[in-house]
């Protein structure tokens, strides 16, 4: 097989070959179609995130077809096409995983940071992580929809019902989720990064009702918002553009420091949460609520090799939707 490798933290992916790895007892293989570049691998690729495996593949945005399976494993999988997620495996005893809150296990395993991930032609991965996904639907459309559309449903569920949403942060997760609340018949308000105007044109043409800088304030108050950039200064920002009641969720795995803010911009039982992971659960309501909405992703294909190029673009805020890897053919 072929990868693309971190093999210290802070340096570039090296591509390189390695052994085809084989599935052991419960896993499966896949031979890799496509995989989306997320910014949590921006995050284990800088360091933000503690502790990666190394040497390590990096990638959790994964489609491909199954094309070998291990012991208990029903081999009518092969031939598949499937996805792999974040959350790669679960311990299935702790409090959390025995509550229905396996997204909280005390012991996970999580792909492309704590197991080798999808930037490669070839991935294993726990068979009861890994989901069935439309034969018909192309694998290139549907990789962003393994993180950016199922973080981002769980950030909207969390948020509740509001019918004015805010979303901060206008990339790979906001562009899906944007289309999903505007099905839902519900009022999209997109923050960009100030002065990005080709940002705010791409949330204006998928139903955003207004767009702006994230340092404006919302014409009127939000019921609710959602903030997807890893930027602790939105937390203030997005408290203030909420109605009293309203709810703040912060939709990422890292996020710089929160400043010291007023607490009146909390008060009136405004909420504020956080987003960790993701459930199978989430996987099962989200795929056919995002194929009975419509929801096309847009994205950029890079060449496997060119992952560093693909990281770069995105550390740069250069994309509009999302960055997505293709293996080159044999």
């Amino acid at each position: 097989m072929k990868a693309m490798v971190l093999t210290a933290i802070g340096r570039p992916l090296v591509f390189m070959e390695r052994p085809d790895p084989v599935p052991g007892p419960g896993d499966i293989r896949l031979k890799v179609e496509a995989c989306a570049v997320c910014r949590t691998d921006l995050h284990v690729v800088d360091g933000d995130l503690d502790h990666p495996k190394l040497p390590l593949v990096p990638g959790h945005e994964i489609v491909g077809i199954i094309d070998m399976v291990g012991e208990g494993v029903d081999r009518a999988r092969i031939g598949r096409r499937a996805g792999i997620p974040w959350l790669g495996h679960t311990c299935g005893e702790c409090p959390y995983c025995r509550s229905d809150a396996e997204n909280l296990c005390d012991r996970p395993l999580f792909t492309g940071y704590t197991r080798d991930g999808g930037f490669a032609t070839h991935v294993v991965a726990d068979a009861a992580f890994t989901f069935d996904l439309d034969q018909d639907a192309g694998a290139v459309a549907q990789a962003p929809l393994l993180c950016a559309g199922l973080i981002g449903w769980r950030s909207l569920k969390k948020a509740g019902d509001g019918k004015r949403i805010g979303l901060y942060g206008f990339g790979a997760a906001a562009h899906i989720i944007a289309q999903v609340c505007a099905w839902q018949g519900r009022d999209v308000y997109a923050f960009t990064r100030a002065g990005d105007v080709e940002a705010q044109h791409f949330a204006k043409s998928l139903g955003a009702v207004w767009v702006g800088g994230s340092d404006q304030m919302p014409p009127v108050p939000l019921d609710t918002a959602i903030i997807f950039a890893p930027v602790g200064e939105l937390v203030p920002a997005a408290l203030r553009g909420v109605r009293k009641g309203g709810v703040v969720v912060c939709g990422g795995i890292h996020m710089s420091d929160i400043p010291r803010m007023p607490y009146s911009i909390l008060w009136e039982e405004r909420h504020l949460m956080s987003v960790a992971n993701l459930t199978r659960h989430d996987a099962e309501e989200f795929f056919p609520i995002a194929k009975k909405a419509g929801v096309k992703t847009y994205t950029t294909i890079y060449p496997l090799d060119r992952a560093n190029e693909a990281l770069a673009d995105l550390r740069a805020g250069r994309l509009s939707g999302a960055a997505v890897l293709v293996p080159q053919a044999d």
